[in-house]
């Protein structure tokens, strides 16, 4: 069950969407400026195949990345600013005074790639199958809409949502490659028609359509010459400047590098920081985008018998030196982690130091009564040995290598870390289960609401096995006016320790010139320009 926010709250919710709706500058339509068409392709390298176009699962990298490019929002929202501007909707929305109805007015100009028009009827339905889902045909509700009721058109382009509780952060939720607009016919798919193999069959009104695609190993962005409905707040609103962009996908780091390095492509995605060297001594460019969200981080999962007593987490954060891992595995594009949040994320408040102190830690475990086995160290207790899971976070970078360092310094303090085998599809299956995973390896570009909800990720599985709460407080505090408030309790609880901010690492070749990234990171097409090689 999902805590709700307390009455008194709902009307400081309302005003600090309306405070934030008034602080967005506004931006003259004179803005815009016709741009050259330059024409040619690029290539761009990713490091995974897509699993799913379907919007609501654009959280996942690969499918954010394309998601990102072949759809328009309601809103856009700046990447450096984070201020919310209108989009596909001509105005930010109205907003009751409880901020459980939002009314968007949309243009009139948009249409998809097949010619049909984004009106409020499809609207309707986009939202209706994104907030509610729709189990016949496989498609979850979006972690991405908590408390949406339904959408209503009032008339032929204007469009109401409905919440069950105040939902404050949904203005910004509709700038998101998450609520990505679709045609109708396109919403008609079942799951598995946004998967590989149907790239092609998906409709959307951004200003690159899929027209190409190779299983597993490419796909072709074309661009759409009639787009002419980017936010006021861009540099022009018409096509873009380049022809088509080329997806290649490549899980090798290695070879991502030598493929931009070696010119064979333009961009290469998920630089490894083992790899950055090698792309500055090339004099090529690197941009290192926040994902703005939930920091690469350990999340405990207290309600494990290991771990139920605090000064066991307390322990085995003391006994992390995050300082040595993020000094040996990483570079200065990962700054070291001082919050369970992103310096750049709304809300964020920065903890105390997590401090390295194996005293400490050694005094802790001796307390709660976990001895040394004199054979290897390893603690116990009631004949159980002190030994917890940790799970190999795809696709992060050097997740492996991670918990190989944790598996030094927590065997100093008498922790034994295990590394859970199997690939992703293993992995994602294995962090439901706390019996399976004990230690949560993860990062996200989401809220702590969504991290951290019983009704979405639960990254800390706030659960009994009857479904009812383990810490009802921490579910009460994820609601976006308390996210300081929830940000002091994981820290007090020891239920995450936060290792380095996440960023997305770019290289780029020097002649492409106005690539950008959305506000999580994710790579932005529209506005590149390719002069030369």
């Amino acid at each position: 069950m999902v805590m709700g926010i307390r009455r008194a709250d709902c009307k400081a919710a309302a005003i600090m969407v309306i405070v934030a709706l008034l602080m967005v500058a506004t931006v003259s339509a004179c803005a815009n400026q016709p741009r050259q068409h330059i024409g040619g392709s690029i290539t761009y390298v990713e490091a995974q195949e897509f699993d799913s176009l379907y919007p609501p699962a654009a959280d996942f990298y690969p499918n954010g990345g394309i998601v990102h490019n072949i759809t328009d929002r309601l809103l856009f929202q700046d990447p450096v600013t984070l201020d919310l501007y209108p989009w596909i909707a001509t105005a930010l929305p109205e907003v009751n005074e409880n901020a459980t109805e939002f009314t968007f007015k949309l243009r009139k100009d948009v249409t998809y790639s097949d010619g049909s028009h984004v009106n409020a009827a499809n609207v309707v339905r986009n939202f209706d199958l994104f907030g509610l889902g729709d189990e016949g045909r496989r498609f979850a509700p979006s972690p991405a809409l908590p408390h949406y009721q339904r959408a209503e058109a009032l008339d032929a382009y204007t469009v109401k949502f409905y919440f069950s509780e105040p939902t404050p952060e949904f203005p910004q939720a509709v700038s998101m490659p998450r609520a990505g607009l679709l045609a109708d016919v396109t919403l008609k798919r079942t799951m598995e028609g946004f998967g590989p193999g149907h790239a092609t069959d998906i409709v959307a009104s951004g200003p690159f359509v899929v027209s190409d695609e190779r299983v597993g190993e490419e796909l072709t962005l074309t661009a759409r010459d009639d787009y002419n409905w980017a936010p006021a707040v861009r540099e022009h609103e018409g096509r873009p400047a380049i022809d088509s962009v080329r997806v290649v996908f490549n899980q090798e780091d290695t070879e991502r590098v030598s493929l931009v390095t070696g010119r064979a492509a333009d961009i290469a995605a998920r630089i490894d920081p083992s790899d950055e060297s090698q792309v500055r001594q090339a004099r090529l460019n690197l941009v290192a985008a926040s994902t703005r969200g939930v920091n690469n981080s350990l999340t405990f999962r207290p309600g494990h018998p290991l771990l139920q007593d605090k000064r066991v987490r307390q322990a085995i954060i003391a006994g992390v030196d995050r300082k040595a891992i993020r000094d040996d595995l990483f570079t200065d594009s990962y700054p070291l982690a001082t919050s369970i949040l992103a310096e750049q994320a709304p809300g964020y408040k920065k903890q105390k130091p997590y401090k390295h102190d194996t005293a400490r830690a050694n005094t802790l475990l001796d307390q709660v009564g976990w001895v040394r086995n004199p054979d290897d160290g390893i603690r116990e207790k009631n004949g159980q040995r002190l030994s917890l899971n940790v799970n190999d976070a795809l696709p992060l970078p050097r997740s492996k290598e991670v918990v190989a360092m944790l598996q030094e310094q927590l065997k100093d303090i008498g922790v034994e870390i295990n590394f859970y085998p199997g690939d992703f599809a293993d992995q994602v299956e294995a962090v439901k289960d706390p019996n399976k995973i004990q230690l949560f390896h993860s990062m996200s570009d989401g809220t702590l609401y969504q991290q951290f909800s019983t009704s979405r990720i639960d990254a800390a599985h706030n659960t009994h096995s009857d479904g009812s709460l383990l810490d009802p407080q921490l579910e009460e505090l994820l609601a976006p006016q308390t996210v300081e408030q929830a940000q002091d309790y994981l820290t007090e609880q020891a239920y995450v320790l936060p290792l380095v901010e996440q960023p997305v690492v770019y290289g780029l070749r020097t002649h492409v010139h106005g690539f950008d990234t959305d506000p999580t990171g994710l790579p932005s097409f529209y506005q590149i320009s390719r002069l030369g090689r």
